[in-house]
């Protein structure tokens, strides 16, 4: 097999197994069977689970943000776009946090709150990129929009953190919308 759709195939087994059972009770030997690769070429690819989650993880949000800028129409307003984007990333990751690992097991391991930090920085410097390349958003913007995202991503992390329900993530991501969301936009545009 080529070494491209080799990592695809265990990706796609990883996220099914991932979905179903969760990522803590997957295991490396499951996935292995699931693909049927060996598990020592399944490290050859990825020396980690963690490495092949946080690579399904960042994929999924690449793509997503790129569709969500691509629809974009061209006549909406910067504020317009921010909140956009702000939002859809907000919510993914949650998802993709609820998905694949689940909050129990975030909460109380210490390994998945440094993946999640990692997971952060790394969405943090997506996000930075893509707004980066879009036409309303030129070097001016740099450090504003990085104080965006940081400040942004840190509420929504915190919350997701602290609620002990779906229900109480719903109200705090509507508080962050209604609430937070628009004086930090108005303070990256001004």
């Amino acid at each position: 097999m080529e070494a491209e759709l080799i990592q695809k195939v265990i990706k796609e087994s990883s996220k099914e197994l991932f979905r179903r059972y969760g990522y803590h009770k997957t295991s490396v030997n499951e996935i292995a069977k699931k693909s049927r690769i060996a598990k020592a070429t399944i490290y050859k690819y990825f020396e980690s689970k963690e490495l092949i989650l946080n690579q399904i993880i960042m994929e999924h949000l690449y793509n997503s943000i790129h569709d969500l800028v691509e629809k974009f129409n061209p006549k909406i307003s910067k504020e317009e776009k921010l909140t956009a984007l702000i939002l859809k990333t907000s919510r993914l990751s949650y998802t993709i946090c609820n998905e694949f690992i689940g909050w129990e097991f975030i909460r109380e391991n210490a390994n998945s709150q440094e993946f999640l930090k990692h997971l952060s920085n790394e969405l943090e410097r997506l996000l930075i990129d893509i707004f980066r390349t879009l036409p309303d958003f030129g070097e001016n913007y740099r450090d504003r929009i990085a104080f965006l995202v940081k400040s942004s991503k840190s509420i929504v992390f915190s919350f997701a953190f602290t609620s002990v329900t779906d229900s109480d993530v719903r109200k705090n991501f509507i508080s962050f919308e209604k609430e937070i969301l628009p004086y930090l936009i108005k303070a990256t545009l001004d």
